[in-house]
């Protein structure tokens, strides 16, 4: 076979070039490896096989199915399935029985808190964090300050029918009303309110804050609520205002904010979207981030 004229032939090696020269360094046309060859031309005939078994070309509406019938989410579906089968046994006993049982079961407890640290995440997370420590309107599910109640039945009746959710069984409430824009409070007496609210929590206050009147504008407006000295009532899902812990931030214009606009925030019931099992096992998991009593 006679060598195109573009080429030449390397002298030493007696191999032709492909005509590409780099600094005096020619490039030799040297064939692959017949071995090579081989195996590039066997992974086109397989994945012929592919587009045959699989799911591969694209339709329409669809695909091609494959002789198979198999796909990705199938398999996930299926392992999921056996996932379930193995976990029904525990899943039984979690479902039969009583917090009081669970707590002094070990190996039930680690499997409630295991499910339960799983369908947070999924969950629960994108409010409260995936550590449950909250963020500015979402309760920090790791201290001790708790709105509805920080037993494990408390925790799981909440999350069972929420907060204002709708739910015939809700948390149900009263929101805090607007006492700036219903007219209740002008704005000064919003500012002694808020100023007398963290003097209560051992808040510094502003100039000028008259404790008499913000005392008599608290009593007369927020005690029936919040209690006479601001402990809170869980009753009603007022918070204790006394400590130093709070939703939606101490400094004073986050609280003269509230008291203008008013606060009522809701959580959705998970009655419905999660089973039984499931909002028990989340229960145990969030009473035992550490503030559940």
């Amino acid at each position: 076979m006679s060598t195109p004229q573009h080429q030449e032939v390397d002298a030493h090696t007696g191999t032709a070039t492909t005509g590409h020269e780099w600094d005096g360094i020619r490039e030799l046309n040297t064939p692959l490896p017949k071995w090579w060859l081989y195996i590039l031309y066997a992974t086109i005939v397989w994945s012929f096989g592919y587009f045959i078994v699989y799911p591969s070309w694209p339709l329409l509406a669809s695909h091609t199915p494959g002789v198979l019938g198999w796909t990705s989410r199938g398999a996930v579906t299926a392992d999921l399935q056996s996932l379930q089968v193995q976990r029904a046994p525990m899943l039984s006993a979690l479902d039969a029985a009583s917090f009081t049982d669970i707590a002094k079961d070990e190996k039930l407890r680690g499997f409630a808190i295991a499910q339960g640290r799983a369908a947070f995440g999924d969950n629960c997370a994108p409010c409260h964090g995936s550590g449950g420590g909250g963020s500015p309107s979402f309760p920090n599910l790791n201290d001790d300050d708790w709105l509805w109640g920080a037993t494990v039945e408390d925790i799981r009746q909440t999350i069972a029918y929420g907060v204002r959710s709708g739910h015939e069984q809700t948390r149900v409430g009263a929101p805090m009303p607007a006492f700036g824009q219903t007219g209740m409070l002008k704005p000064a007496e919003i500012s002694q309110v808020s100023d007398h609210v963290r003097a209560m929590a051992g808040l510094p206050t502003e100039k000028g804050y008259d404790a008499a009147l913000g005392e008599k504008l608290f009593s007369e407006q927020c005690s029936s609520c919040h209690g006479d000295t601001g402990k809170g009532n869980i009753e009603l899902g007022a918070p204790n205002l006394t400590d130093k812990i709070w939703l939606f931030g101490s400094d004073k214009a986050s609280i003269a904010d509230g008291v203008n606009r008013g606060r009522g925030s809701i959580m959705p019931a998970w009655t419905g979207r999660l089973d039984d099992t499931t909002i028990k096992a989340l229960a145990i998991y969030v009473h035992g981030l550490g503030g559940g009593k």
